[in-house]
């Protein structure tokens, strides 16, 4: 995301200190606006932490005092180093955010992997992956484990009745639903009981 995308929209003017939107914009266009500026605020914040990495391992020491001029908050400068550093550009998923890998950044990657591929497919907020990561440390269980090398997709064609009923005992074991499915199937396969 540059500037030079958000200017494309007519008569749009980007500045240091704001962002001047012309009169009359259609709802849709402004929309998109909008997903543009959200789009390059998180882009910010990986820049920063990208530039940040790139200056602690080329310039050392003298790298504290040019961070020391920004105005930006001395921890939240090293956590998005930290996150940066974590994350090369070729493991980054583009649909979360920094702050989606920031809750992950502490396990190991295939862990990271298996959280964030998880938040993504569901569709997570950071604050729900963070509940659930939580969720998982106190239920004393491994919920992250290495997805397998090659998946199957499996379409079912079930009742309204059938699928709120199968959303809420996913929900009393705070699971997505299709991670309760599979846990549920993968029970039954092996011969041990349901638990209810």
């Amino acid at each position: 995301m540059l500037v030079s995308d958000l200017e494309a929209f007519d008569g749009l003017r980007v500045r240091a200190n704001g962002l001047v939107l012309p009169g009359g914009m259609d709802f849709e266009v402004w929309r998109r606006v909008g997903r543009h500026v959200l789009q390059a605020a998180e882009s910010v914040s990986w820049w920063v932490g990208d530039w940040l990495v790139y200056g602690q391992h080329t310039y050392g020491d003298r790298y504290q005092k040019a961070i020391a001029q920004t105005s930006l908050d001395y921890q939240t400068l090293r956590n998005y180093a930290w996150v940066a550093n974590k994350f090369p550009l070729s493991r980054r998923r583009d649909k979360l955010s920094l702050g989606h890998h920031s809750e992950v950044a502490a396990l190991i990657e295939v862990e990271q992997d298996t959280w964030l591929a998880r938040a993504e497919r569901l569709g997570w907020s950071r604050n729900e992956l963070r509940r659930r990561l939580r969720a998982a440390r106190l239920a004393g269980r491994r919920e992250s484990r290495p997805s397998p090398p090659a998946l199957q997709s499996v379409r079912l064609e079930v009742s309204r009745q059938q699928h709120h009923r199968w959303q809420a005992a996913a929900a009393q074991r705070d699971r997505a639903v299709d991670d309760w499915i599979v846990e549920t199937l993968d029970q039954a396969a092996s011969g041990t009981a349901i638990d209810d």
